[in-house]
């Protein structure tokens, strides 16, 4: 049987519009000194910069999130087997949580747990930095390398579009194929905050010991429905839709709907909610054909749903995400709600519907290619 290529990702993926534009492709190309591939158009697939070059060694295919080719062994790594019977994945246990840190709690989208962790995690020196996406404006953010608590406070909120943490790796690793150079860089120890499919390429290159793959210390996935994807030319019909103006867009927030704080005219801060049905026509395409909502293959998810206002639903995955969290709670940087069984189970159920309508909708998406 013959390997796979990136021209095969351009027929199964890029063709079917399924691309989720991770990068994971680009940045760990084998022939990257190349140039072989990479984004010639924001928001759009990578493309051959210089075909002849290529190896075709199969790796960018082995990657690609949309090719599924590493989902057994993934899934015995990490003790997940069945999207229907177990649609949130593997977890040791749910948690409610919230940051016992004033400014985390009040920059934060929920319980500003996930910074209060990075930042934890930078002050005992377990990593050098962490990649995580830095707010630019109503739905759009850009990636960034936080390696302080002011560059995470900076960072804090939630804006939908997505972001390349998987190329900011790249960039900030200095990408090579040559192992004896990894002593020079300059950052080693990386955390990655990062939406399922993002999580889901670096989990592959790590099981194929894919450089600089080992420098990624943990994951913290987000919960993640669908991103949205907005052009200009859109910005005025979903004003008009929704009847609002993107400058006073405070913050957004996603549980069980889509959030968004505004500021008003007597500078009072209002909140509408706004349904996932009315916004469909704003949701980046290949999103139709994820099929995990609670990250299942990171170290730590994290979501708002399921969850009281300011606190953050919180779900340990793997020994090093369970550890963390317990060192946390241990010494009070984070605290936990005291959940009965009934509540856990309210909160597991919400969950298993949105993993369960991701599934449906990515099927019947499917369909249709």
């Amino acid at each position: 049987m013959s390997i796979k290529t990136f021209q095969d990702l351009i027929k199964e993926v890029h063709e079917k519009g399924i691309c989720q534009e991770c990068g994971g492709c680009t940045s760990f190309c084998s022939a990257a000194f190349e140039n072989v591939i990479g984004f010639k158009e924001p928001n759009s697939p990578p493309e051959y910069i210089n075909k002849d070059a290529c190896l075709e060694c199969g790796i960018c295919y082995f990657l690609c999130p949309q090719t599924h080719v590493l989902d057994d062994d993934l899934n015995k790594t990490y003790q997940f087997t069945d999207f229907t019977s177990m649609p949130y994945g593997f977890a040791e246990d749910i948690y409610s949580c919230q940051t016992t840190d004033e400014e985390f709690l009040k920059h934060g989208t929920d319980g500003g747990v996930v910074n209060t962790l990075l930042n934890f995690l930078l002050e005992t020196k377990v990593i050098d930095g962490a990649i995580v996406s830095k707010v630019e404006g109503p739905f759009s953010r850009e990636s960034m390398f936080a390696e302080t608590k002011d560059d995470l406070i900076k960072a804090s909120g939630t804006i939908l579009n997505i972001s390349p943490q998987v190329d900011e790796i790249q960039k900030f690793n200095t990408y090579t194929r040559s192992i004896p150079q990894l002593s020079h860089y300059k950052f080693k120890k990386l955390a990655i905050v990062g939406t399922p499919c993002q999580i889901y390429t670096i989990k592959c290159m790590q099981d194929l010991g894919v450089t600089p793959s080992e420098h990624v210390e943990i994951t913290l996935g987000l919960f993640c429905y669908h991103n949205f994807l907005f052009e200009k030319s859109q910005i005025a019909k979903f004003e008009k839709d929704f009847k609002l103006k993107f400058e006073d867009i405070v913050k957004i927030n996603i549980k069980e709907d889509l959030i968004l704080k505004l500021e008003d005219n007597d500078s009072k801060e209002k909140i509408i909610h706004i349904p996932f049905t009315k916004l469909v026509n704003y949701i980046r395409p290949a999103c139709h054909s994820c099929i995990d909502f609670t990250n299942i293959y990171s170290d730590i998810s994290f979501g708002g749903l399921g969850s009281r206002d300011k606190y953050t639903t919180v779900l340990p995955r793997t020994e090093k995400g369970v550890q963390l969290l317990q060192k946390a709670l241990d010494k009070n940087i984070i605290k936990s709600l005291e959940l009965d069984e009934n509540t856990k189970k309210e909160m597991k159920s919400l969950i298993a519907k949105f993993s369960e309508a991701k599934i449906e909708r990515r099927n019947e998406f499917m369909k249709n290619l």
